[in-house]
């Protein structure tokens, strides 16, 4: 299924796109699309019957803004240098565990919202991303298949960073990670049952209409399921979490100089084969 949150930004309420394309309203039948959803295959179900009766309450798409297709996450854990191709771009070697960092919840906007430039900002960049939706409580699981059976959904992801203050200010990488905005998400998740190789998805980007962006997730050094393994030896992983799984190659920061950093006006466009589109026009805060 397509799951999608829709409507003002704090008051979306649920939605789910049909195998015909229209989106229908979801709001008689749940409250929100959460983790709470996610873990409960009685109420997914429910939403599944729902869907296929074509009975759902069309929705008015005219001016209606998506927003982000989780609600109330309670962490988002990043990934960094998971791709062989990203990692050889920026000269570094492909690590040997999972490097980790945290993005704040509150960093989340839709699709199609407006990401802001910090004040100072002069090496913002573009990360597309496919986005890991925990479906149910991960702790200490012992091998990567059974780190696939925990996900819930997946989603489209920009992981937008600030290089400068990830990098060259000292300390950990989150600095440079949760600069409002910056973690655009959807427009939909797509319900795992949907994805039966999360390891062979195109992956692209383009800025101002030029691809950036090509890769496919069979570049990725950790694949999903161990990544989700990997994650829950450090942390319990609950549902409705989000993992952003890392970016391949073609990242500015991988560029020649000049490197060509983001700046307001541009438009940055991010799509993975089944999870949708997003677009973004970047803006100074």
């Amino acid at each position: 299924m397509k799951l999608l949150r829709v409507g003002p930004v704090g008051s979306e309420r649920p939605a789910l796109l049909d195998r015909d394309g229209t989106l229908r309203d979801l709001s008689g039948l749940i409250t929100d699309v959460d983790g709470g959803l996610l873990a409960d295959d009685s109420v997914l179900t429910r939403v599944r019957d729902a869907a296929e009766s074509g009975e759902l309450p069309v929705l008015d798409v005219e001016g209606l803004r998506i927003g982000a297709p989780v609600g109330r996450i309670g962490k988002i854990v990043g990934i960094g240098l998971n791709y062989f191709g990203h990692a050889a771009e920026i000269g570094a070697e492909p690590p040997a565990e999972p490097i980790l960092f945290l993005k704040a919840a509150d960093t989340v906007v839709g699709p199609d919202d407006t990401v802001l430039i910090p004040r100072g900002s002069v090496k913002t960049d573009w990360e597309a991303e496919l986005g890991v939706v925990i479906g149910s409580t991960a702790r200490y699981l012992d091998s990567a298949v059974q780190g696939l059976a925990h996900v819930g959904g997946y989603v489209l992801v920009n992981d937008v960073s600030e290089r400068e203050f990830q990098i060259e200010r000292g300390g950990t990488w989150d600095k440079g990670k949760n600069c409002e905005t910056f973690t655009p998400i959807g427009p939909w998740l797509l319900t795992a049952d949907e994805v039966p190789n999360p390891q062979v998805l195109d992956v692209k980007l383009w800025v101002n209409g030029e691809l950036q962006q090509d890769g496919n997730t069979s570049d990725q050094i950790f694949p999903v399921g161990e990544v989700v393994r990997y994650l829950s030896h450090f942390m319990t992983l609950y549902p409705g979490d989000v993992i952003v799984t890392g970016t391949p190659a073609g990242v500015a920061m991988g560029r020649p100089e000049p490197k060509p950093y983001l700046r307001a006006g541009d438009v940055v466009e991010v799509e993975i084969e089944g999870l949708g589109r997003q677009r973004q026009e970047f803006k100074g805060a």
